[in-house]
This record gives structure tokens, sequence and C-alpha cells, in this order.
């Protein structure tokens, strides 16, 4: 079977390419020609049967990525299928399962059922855990447990898949010349650097790239190249050793291309605000404009349980500056497994710096959606705000509990509305809210 860019090269515009097209308000052709080309990955593996395909990259809407999964401290399934329910609810483009607790396959296997939205996975977790159950250590695993590994998730229908390629050992020499305050705060980039090290070999992810094009292309997962040596703190933002590791993640982009498999690039991580834009145009130069999926960035390191905002400073000027994904951060970031409300707030709060992001990129249908708010909010048409709020229910719960029913005006400026005043006078007119 043909994967999404392989048939694109063909001249075929595909049903997901049309679907895309149709949400993105966007000419079916140009949607192919992106696809053959890169710029657009359509993340839709032949096995996800529920999914409503979306796309990623060029000229697109900022998508939304929401992380859940089990841990070893919270290992039940049910609570992590409803985040995935609030996570669809609240508007996110895709999910990653994180799974490490028990029966990972199973885990993985209901969340995509589950899932009308893509969902991506992180082969290397389910293949350390399952090393250290069998073999009492993470660097006893071999390579051939990551292919079955990956064959595995792919077969279930994970959508694109992140996998630390590029953490190579002249990246790890590069960090270890240069120094880091924080080293390596990737946990898949961790856990193969530790391989590498113990082992004393290159990383086998990136030694059997070829074996893994073999399998994406035959499910059409999407290659999420992950960003193994992203920096843990600002003090280590755009260093030698996550430079290096993005030279490389180009190589291999273009590696994937040849095959005719859809490819994604990860990216940082927590880096100073004036640092953004420079690293987003080094991964589209580097990476010949294939789509980038960042976590973040996060501005400043000192705002545990604010992580969500610091997260949407940095994801907006990412995505203005050329990102085309964000990876949701929640409050709960550096400190705990979020909870419901935690993906609740953390889906919203990235569905915010998209939103901002596309009103500057020029997106299709976000200057309408605001100019549509601005002129409920001039007639005062309390249900139309709601109604177009990003979240209403939130919307609907602070103006329900702090203002009088049915008055005109919100108590922050109660008689002194400026809205009132300036139509009574300077429009000529009775204000609408005493219609």
């Amino acid at each position: 079977m043909a994967t999404q860019m392989q048939l694109a090269r063909e001249g075929k515009v595909t049903d997901a390419m049309k679907r895309v097209a149709e949400e993105e308000r966007i000419p079916a052709e140009t949607i192919r020609e992106r696809v053959a080309r890169g710029s657009i990955a359509i993340c839709a593996n032949v096995n996800h049967e529920n999914l409503t395909p979306r796309g990623v990259g060029e000229g697109l809407r900022t998508k939304v990525n929401a992380n859940i999964g089990t841990s070893s401290t919270f290992p039940d399934i049910e609570p992590e299928l409803k985040k995935l329910d609030e996570a669809v609810r609240c508007g996110a483009d895709a999910v990653m399962d994180l799974s490490t607790g028990n029966n990972i396959d199973l885990s993985r296997k209901r969340i995509i059922e589950h899932s009308p939205i893509m969902v991506g996975t992180v082969p290397l977790y389910q293949a350390t855990v399952r090393s250290i159950k069998e073999h009492g250590a993470v660097v006893e695993m071999t390579d051939d447990d990551l292919l079955e590994t990956i064959e595995a998730q792919a077969k279930d229908g994970a959508d694109f898949m992140t996998l630390h390629c590029g953490v190579t050992r002249a990246a790890i020499e590069h960090m270890r010349a240069q120094g880091r305050v924080m080293d390596i705060v990737s946990r898949g980039g961790s856990f193969i650097a530790g391989w590498m090290l113990h082992n004393e070999q290159e990383n086998p992810l990136y030694e059997r790239y070829d074996d893994i094009l073999d399998i994406c292309e035959k499910y059409d997962v999407t290659i999420s190249l992950g960003d193994g040596m992203r920096p843990g703190c600002t003090a280590d933002a755009t260093d030698r050793a996550q430079l290096t590791e993005l030279i490389t993640l180009g190589d291999l982009v273009d590696r994937a291309w040849k095959r005719g498999v859809q490819v994604m690039v990860e990216g940082p991580g927590h880096v100073p605000y004036d640092q953004i834009a420079a690293n987003m145009k080094l991964e589209k130069r580097l990476c010949r404009n294939a789509p980038f999926y960042v976590l973040g960035p996060l501005v400043t390191d000192i705002a545990p349980g604010y992580d969500h905002i610091t997260s949407a400073i940095g994801g907006t000027l990412a995505a203005v500056s050329g990102a085309d994904f964000l990876c949701y951060v929640t409050p709960a970031e550096h400190l705990a497994l979020p909870d419901i409300d935690d993906v609740h707030t953390g889906v919203i709060t990235a569905r915010i710096a998209a939103h901002a992001a596309d009103l500057v990129k020029g997106v299709p249908g976000a200057r309408e959606w605001d100019l549509k708010m601005a002129q409920a909010r001039k007639e005062l048409d309390w249900q139309a705000q709601l109604d177009l709020a990003i979240d209403p229910e939130l919307a609907r719960e602070k103006r329900g509990a702090r203002n009088p029913q049915d008055e005109g005006a919100c108590s922050m400026c109660g008689d002194y509305c400026a809205v009132e005043i300036i139509h009574k006078y300077f429009d000529k007119r009775e204000c609408p809210c005493n219609d």
C-alpha cells in the first residue's frame, strides 16, 4: 500500500487530502503538492480506522497535541481514556500515548481504537520497559527489540512515532565538550544515550534507520524525529549538542523523503525568548521546510505550576516563526502526572497560542473568528461572545457567576461601560443593551 507522499507524487489527490483541504479551506491540489514535497504531513496510519485525517505543515492551521498515558505510579488506562475525551472535546488535533505503566500494548490499542484524532507514540519507552522487565536493565535492550516494538505499534495504528534517531555519539561528545547545566532531559534521549555509553556503540535507531523506513512505509506511519538533545533549561539552549542533532535530523529527513515516508521534526524545549525565532529558522533551513513540532518552547525555568503560560508565550513566537505543531504543556509540567483539569487547561492554552500565531500567519478563518468576537462585543451580544469563546464553558461560568441576570454591561464596568457610552454619544443611537 502506498503512502500519502507516494500517492501525492503520482499526482493523486487522496480522500485524506480532500478532507484536510476542506477543513483548512485550501485547494486540494495545494495540499497534494505540499505533501509530495514534504512540507505537509498527513499523519494517518492505514490501520487507524476511526481517524479524521488532519494535516501538519506549510500554510495550515497550527496544530495542538496533548500528551496522555499511564505511568508506573498510575497504571490504570481508564483515566487516560477520559483525558483523551477531554482533549478531543477541547479541540486537540492529536494525542501522544506516552504509557510506561502495566500492559502498554493494551493501553495503546484502546487509545487508538478510541481516538478520532491522530495518535503518536514513543516506541523506545515500551522497548525500555520491556528490557528492564526481561533483562533487568535498559542497557540490555537490543536493536531487534526496538524494531519489533516499532513494528507492533505501527501495526496497531500509531499515526506518528517519536524516534530518537539523531542522538549520535558525536552529539553526546559535543555535549560533554561544551558542558551543560542539565545534560539530557528527554526521557527517550536519556534511555538511548545511556545505552550507547554503556555499550560503546552507535545509536541503533540511527544505524537501523533503513529498517525503520521499511516499517513506516508499510503502514504509512509519519516519523517524528525526536530531539533527544533538546535543552532542559534556558542556559542550555542552542548549544552544540542540540545543533549537532538537528543537522543529523536534516539528513534523516532527506532519507525518509527518498523513500516516500512522511516525516516531522521535533524541537526544543527550554529556549530564551530572543533565541526562539532563530531556532525555528534553523530547523526550517536544515530540514528543508519539514513540519516542525515543538514542546513549548518554555521561555523561563522558574514557573512550576504556570508552565502552560511560559509555554504559550514561547509557542506563539515559535509558530509565528515557522513551527507547525505545538505540544501542550500543562500546569503539572515538572511536577506530576497531569489530571483531567490539567489536560483541559493545557489544550486550551496551547490552542490560544496557536491561534494567536495563525492570525499573524494569515491562516484562513483565523482573522474572521476574531472579527466576529469584536463585532459581538460591540453589540454587547453576550450569547454570541460566549459561543465564540475558545473555552465557552469557562466564559459562561465567569459571566453567570459575577453579573446580574440580563445585565447589558459586565460587572467590571457596571454603569460606566465604555461600549455603552460610545454607543450613546459617538454613534448617536440607542445602546443595544436597552433594546
